[in-house]
């Protein structure tokens, strides 16, 4: 809820920066030319302050930056860094800049969450998976697609699919959703499209389209992590300043390519009925898009990608009609190209199209637009081993986002959730006292000294059983020290070296006991897939 609240205030920002220079939000079309120039400009120049003031010098924000933390730091995020991308975002999308809101609402849900996660002390691991139910709620509430919300956090942020965090995720986006509706009532994006009109006849010319599609997402992805990559060696404010100069002359003299909110309804409309002019449309938010986020406006892909696939849709029923395309077919195509297009970019093919068939409320969208995914997906993926643009961002940025696989099968169990809690801690040490409380309790405790220095140390004495099943003496075991918000992974790391003993799980402060883990449970674990000894 909280998420998807801040996602909403997100949204009505951008509409109340909107409104300080136009009443008609969204919609540059009929603004004057000096304004369509300025705009970019003055935006970027308020980004830049911000900047100085929090003093982030590369603006790190959105998917990418929140899949690297996952990694990292299991989705915990910097305060500073949150509040430039819910600033610096509002005034990019406020400004006309070609970037989405989906972006945002990723970072901004699992900042909300993991802040709450860090407030609570919750488990790494919990926290985690708290982080994903945040990002599907703010994408849920900034677009009002629970299910494809879901798939996406799936399929695109977490990229695995377990149970256990399907449920809580599911639970995340239906608040996000009906955090949705009640402000903005139940209404969907592109739901005014009628029924869908393509049926078998036009599936060959799907395939063609679908892989037209695929040839531009991998122009696309190439292109803007070349750009990312290049322009790392100049300093924020002349990348920012070229973005802004680009994005105002191209706006200035092509007004619709600005528009934040590109509506296929526009597209649509008699009075574009040239090819040219669609062709020129489509060249210009691409270029607008590849600029500004390769330049590092804060902001998201998803959004452009859509609106770019909706044109390539329109050109595409222009071609098939051989002059201007009826509107029926060429918002027919639009939806397939936003499918496509997104699928292929983003290597989702499900989150694609779920998106779509909520974004239209249209249930005939799924055949074709799977036919159109299936299609651009193979031919990017196999021809030009495209890949999702997340992870090409990642790479040239050099931010980690894999794992070796041990690591990440540690990183799922929490300390706390494997943890030997019933043990005796004492301070006398006499190992006959040590054997006596071991015998009296038939082996069920687990016997732990405590020394009485200034920093005292937990030592853990595993009894030696001889072969009638007699305690003769103890192995010492220095235990070493872990937060009880740690996972297996991080006790692991610590005992991976010396292979034996164990650590010892506390809270808040190093001298409060609460339990151990020995190695054998994180051995027993890797070797069968359980932690009972």
């Amino acid at each position: 809820m909280a998420s998807a609240l801040l996602v909403t205030l997100f949204t009505l920002v951008i509409k109340g920066l909107q409104y300080l220079y136009s009443h008609n939000v969204a919609h540059y079309i009929n603004s004057e030319f000096l304004s369509r120039l300025l705009i970019p400009i003055i935006g970027v120049l308020v980004i830049l302050l911000l900047a100085k003031v929090t003093g982030y010098k590369y603006l790190r924000t959105g998917i990418p930056f929140v899949l690297h933390r996952l990694k990292v730091a299991y989705g915990v995020i910097p305060f500073r860094n949150t509040f430039n991308q819910f600033w610096g975002s509002s005034i990019a999308i406020a400004s006309g800049f070609s970037v989405g809101r989906e972006g945002p609402a990723v970072h901004l849900g699992a900042a909300c969450s993991s802040y709450i996660g860090n407030k609570l002390n919750l488990p790494f691991n919990t926290v985690r998976t708290l982080c994903a139910c945040g990002i599907a709620a703010g994408i849920s509430a900034s677009f009002n697609t629970p299910i494809a919300a879901v798939i996406f956090v799936m399929e695109v942020i977490l990229r695995e699919y377990k149970v256990h965090i399907f449920i809580p995720i599911m639970i995340a986006a239906i608040v996000g959703s009906t955090i949705t509706e009640t402000i903005y009532g139940p209404a969907h994006q592109f739901e005014f499209f009628d029924k869908i009109q393509l049926d078998l006849l036009h599936y060959p010319v799907l395939i063609l389209f679908g892989v037209i599609l695929g040839v531009l997402s991998f122009t696309f992805n190439k292109n803007l992590t070349a750009l990312i990559q290049f322009s790392s060696k100049f300093s924020l404010s002349k990348r920012l300043l070229l973005a802004a100069a680009v994005t105002g002359l191209i706006g200035a003299y092509l007004p619709p390519a600005i528009d934040t909110d590109l509506h296929i309804s526009i597209l649509t409309d008699s009075s574009f009925d040239s090819a040219y002019f669609l062709v020129a449309l489509l060249l210009a938010k691409i270029l607008m898009t590849i600029i500004a986020l390769g330049l590092g406006i804060p902001g998201g892909v998803v959004g452009p990608i859509l609106v770019i696939g909706a044109i390539s849709g329109v050109a595409a029923a222009g071609v098939i009609s051989g002059s201007y395309a009826s509107p029926d077919l060429a918002v027919d195509m639009a939806l397939m190209g936003m499918a496509g297009f997104m699928a292929a970019t983003l290597n989702a093919p499900l989150a694609a199209l779920l998106a779509v068939v909520e974004l239209s409320n249209q249930i005939e969208v799924i055949a074709p637009a799977m036919v159109v995914i299936s299609t651009a997906c193979v031919f990017s993926g196999q021809f030009f081993r495209n890949r999702s643009v997340f992870v090409m961002q990642l790479e040239v940025q050099k931010l980690l986002y894999r794992q070796p696989p041990i690591e990440k099968s540690l990183q799922r169990i929490g300390v706390l959730g494997i943890m030997q809690s019933n043990c005796s801690v004492m301070e006398n040490s006499d190992e006959q006292h040590l054997i006596s409380e071991y015998n009296a309790s038939d082996g069920q405790q687990v016997i732990i000294t405590k020394t009485a220095d200034a920093k005292p140390k937990f030592i853990w004495h595993q009894a030696r059983v001889s072969e009638d099943n007699v305690v003769s003496s103890f192995d010492q075991h220095v235990l070493i020290p872990i937060s009880s918000r740690a996972t297996l992974s991080e006790a692991y790391s610590a005992l991976k070296d010396i292979r034996k003993g164990g650590v010892y799980v506390y809270h808040d402060s190093p001298d409060k006991f609460i339990g151990i883990v020995s190695f054998a449970q994180i051995r027993k674990y890797l070797l069968e897939g359980t932690t009972s000894l």
